[in-house]
């Protein structure tokens, strides 16, 4: 089942005289459950391409379906509402909240949402991701590696249709990176959680189930 598709998805910038094409016609299918890699240069238009299945920037022409829904068509309130709910985000630089401890910035999302955590679940996650001990510290009381897991288990723990990972591993060493892509695989297979990553590193990429290539805000190649 395709959970997130782009048609012919535009995106252009007026610089004096000059138009420049981040995105000039993309077209694209994901499926439910698939882990897909978006891998592209600086100024490929991979971080443009993610802000936009995201809902965080709108298109100058085209369309996003999240659950056959054109997200575009929402008002801005609805739109916030709508991603708050179906769309879960990993940023390269965490994004936690240095005032509120582990367990606290896992359910920040569902609270602001007003919902209820389902407790079963997000304790999975919890054991999952190895952050059993960690649950009162601060943010700045861990290390890079375990606030990126921290990000990845407040991304999953309101069940979002789509999980957009911006980077995931740019802040990393090496062999925290590979720990992080390999937590991020087991919970795509674990929870069939549909997971978009954008990087420029293609041995991180390696770990996706595809590898879509994009260049100059076209996708040249796709790997499916």
């Amino acid at each position: 089942m395709t959970i997130l598709e782009t048609r012919d998805l535009k995106k252009y910038y007026n610089s004096g005289e000059t138009t420049v094409k981040a995105l000039d016609g993309v077209n694209l299918k994901i499926e439910a459950g698939t882990f897909t890699a978006i891998v592209g240069t600086s100024g490929s238009g991979k971080s443009t391409l993610l802000h936009m299945l995201g809902g965080l920037d709108r298109p100058t022409e085209g369309k996003v379906l999240v659950d056959k829904k054109d997200i575009f068509t929402f008002k801005e309130e609805a739109l916030t509402i709508f991603r708050r709910r179906k769309i879960g985000f990993v940023f390269q630089s965490y994004n936690l909240v240095p005032v509120l401890n582990v367990k606290e910035n896992i359910l920040l999302p569902i609270e602001l949402d007003g919902g209820r955590p389902d407790q079963a679940y997000i304790q999975k996650i919890i054991t999952l991701l190895g952050l059993e001990e960690k649950l009162q510290n601060l943010p700045s009381n861990l290390s890079g590696g375990q606030q990126q897991r921290v990000a990845i288990a407040r991304a999953l723990a309101g069940k979002p249709a789509i999980i957009l990972a911006d980077e995931p591993t740019g802040n990393l060493d090496s062999r925290t990176s590979q720990d992080v892509m390999s937590l991020l695989k087991v919970t795509s297979e674990r929870f069939r959680q549909t997971i978009v990553m954008i990087t420029h590193n293609e041995e991180i990429a390696q770990t996706a189930d595809r590898i879509i290539r994009i260049e100059d805000g076209r996708i040249a190649k796709d790997g499916e």
